[in-house]
């Protein structure tokens, strides 16, 4: 009788203590939540993403940041939900929930590249806090987003990027088709954003293009004033 009291005033203890941790885990999810996605906004900004608002979007940050990092968001959703499904089979499950994070690795290398930094970098992951750390330098230094890097190993396979939405810039590694290069209509890059390297030759207008013809009624300059030449002499005339 004694031992059936004691398992029952330990099962409620636990209960207790359940539900005071609880609101205690939600509210440090929440505050890392805030802390992420302030970051990840600061970085579309340099990247120059249209919309503060996809920052603050669950999963869809994420796949913003996969696009900008060379990699196909819809495979990388796939990782996401495949870890999550198959994480749970016997013996082998944890293969499969290692997928959504070393897909993080590869999107997050590349996005550094981006950004001038070196892929130690990422080792501030082994920290408890190291990736809101790697957020914050990404987010926060004077770094300008460039693009124009080495096409990533994978550009050629099905993890490559070949998607278009409108808002976000297209990277020059993705290899949309043709008419899908050029960004969205109106796109402008974000103040302190990629800036085309100084030299840069702009394309030639396509062949039988003629510049502008002038307004109508515009007057050409008259020529520089010059000294006058002096009039022909008679040949017959007497010489003085």
């Amino acid at each position: 009788m004694h031992l059936y009291y004691d398992d029952s005033g330990s099962a409620a203890a636990a209960a207790a203590l359940f539900l005071i941790l609880i609101p205690i885990f939600l509210f440090i999810a929440l505050i890392g939540y805030v802390i992420s996605s302030f970051f990840l906004m600061k970085i579309f900004e340099k990247a120059g993403v249209q919309g503060k608002w996809r920052a603050w979007v669950p999963v869809y940050n994420s796949l913003v940041f996969a696009k900008l990092g060379d990699f196909s968001p819809w495979v990388f959703l796939g990782t996401i939900v495949a870890g999550g499904i198959l994480g749970n089979i016997p013996v082998l499950g944890f293969i499969f929930a290692l997928l959504p994070l070393a897909a993080m690795v590869m999107i997050s290398w590349r996005v550094g590249a981006k950004l001038n930094k070196e892929w130690y970098y990422l080792l501030l992951w082994i920290l408890g806090i190291g990736v809101y750390i790697w957020y914050g330098i990404l987010a926060f230094t004077k770094d300008r987003w460039n693009p124009a890097i080495a096409p990533a190993p994978w550009a050629n396979s099905f993890l490559a990027d070949k998607t278009v939405w409108d808002g976000i810039p297209v990277q020059p590694s993705a290899g949309v088709a043709p008419g899908h290069a050029a960004p969205a209509p109106g796109y402008q890059p974000a103040p302190g954003g990629y800036a085309p390297p100084v030299g840069t030759v702009p394309p030639a207008p396509p062949a039988g293009t003629f510049p502008p013809a002038p307004p109508a009624g515009t007057v050409p300059p008259a020529p520089p004033a010059g000294p006058v030449p002096p009039a022909p002499q008679d040949p017959d005339a007497p010489r003085v």
